[in-house]
Order: C-alpha cells, then sequence, then structure tokens
C-alpha cells in the first residue's frame, strides 16, 4: 500500500520533460525571453553564437528549451536541433516590418522539414513596446500562417515586462500534453 501511494504522488508531482527549440532572426529577443522566462529577470544579453540551453518548470511540464542563434550564418545548424523536438517557438521583432519578409522564409523553411512535422508551433511576436510594432494579426498575415496545416499560436508579447509569455507557453503547454 505505501508503494502505491508513493508511486502515485510521484506520477502527480513529478514534471513530465519536453524538448522545446526557440529560433528566429538576429535580434528578436530570443535569449531575453528565455532567461526571463528561466530567472524572472532581465539579463544583459550579446548575440547568441551558437545556443543556450535552459530548463523552465511550468505547470508540471519541464521545458528544456534551445535557444539557438539567429545570424544568417548559424541558420543552416538550425536542423541539426530538430531531432525530438516537441514544440517550436518562432521569436519575431514586432517592430522590424522591413525582416518580416525574411521572417516568414525562415520559418516556412523550417516548417517544411520532416523532423518538425506535426510539431506545435508557437510564434512570440516580441517587442510589442516598441514604437511601430505590428499587431498580432498583421504578424500572422506577413508570416503566411493561415495556410500552415498544423497546430499553431500567435501571442503578443514584450520580453523585457514578461508581457504574454506565460499566456504563450500555456497554449503550448495544452499542445503538448
Amino acid at each position: 500500500m505505501g508503494v502505491t501511494i508513493s508511486q502515485l504522488f510521484s506520477r502527480f508531482m513529478s514534471k513530465t520533460p519536453v524538448r522545446i527549440l526557440m529560433v528566429g532572426l538576429d535580434a528578436a529577443g530570443k535569449t531575453t525571453l528565455l532567461y526571463k522566462l528561466k530567472l524572472s529577470e532581465v539579463v544583459t544579453t550579446i548575440p547568441t553564437i551558437g545556443f543556450n540551453v535552459e530548463t523552465v518548470e511550468y505547470r508540471n511540464i519541464s521545458f528544456t528549451v534551445w535557444d539557438v542563434g539567429g545570424q544568417t550564418i548559424i541558420r543552416p545548424l538550425w536542423r541539426h536541433y530538430y531531432t525530438n523536438t516537441q514544440g517550436l517557438i518562432f521569436v519575431v521583432d514586432s517592430s522590424d516590418k522591413e525582416r518580416m519578409k525574411e521572417a516568414a522564409d525562415e520559418l516556412h523553411r523550417i516548417l517544411e522539414d520532416d523532423m518538425l512535422r506535426g510539431v506545435a508551433l508557437l510564434v512570440f511576436a516580441n517587442k510589442q513596446d516598441m514604437p511601430g510594432a505590428v499587431s498580432v494579426s498583421d504578424v500572422t498575415e506577413a508570416l503566411g500562417l493561415s495556410g500552415v496545416s498544423r497546430p499553431w499560436f500567435v501571442q503578443a508579447s514584450c520580453a523585457v515586462t514578461g508581457s504574454g509569455l506565460t499566456e504563450g507557453l500555456d497554449w503550448l503547454s495544452d499542445q503538448i500534453r
């Protein structure tokens, strides 16, 4: 009897491990977002050469988030992180209208890869606090998401303040369970 109660307790109290890949163009705010989720504070960042990986505990899920650099020269390496990915976060700078087409092209290139077939896509429309930031509906249209045949969601966010981050993780958590 003691073993059974112990097993039940362990089952309900343990965190489900989930592998998340977070990508996007350089300077979209991926690393700021990662450390806001992990530490609940803003950290000084430099352009990511390679990757950062952190575990974020949220709603009985242990998200292992792989934040991969977004510079043009690094993007071909993204595919090396696709294996066993259970959720995809694409971060876009909502205030950088001039790079929306580039972001859309990169996103669709990723979504075409067989290793990510069926993986839920969360788009953080980041930097909503910046002047000229476009709306979620404009980001959705610019990224061409209406034709995407997988679960997807666009969440307005500001990595600096944390606005929208938990709402995005709520959606992603529901998709992965």
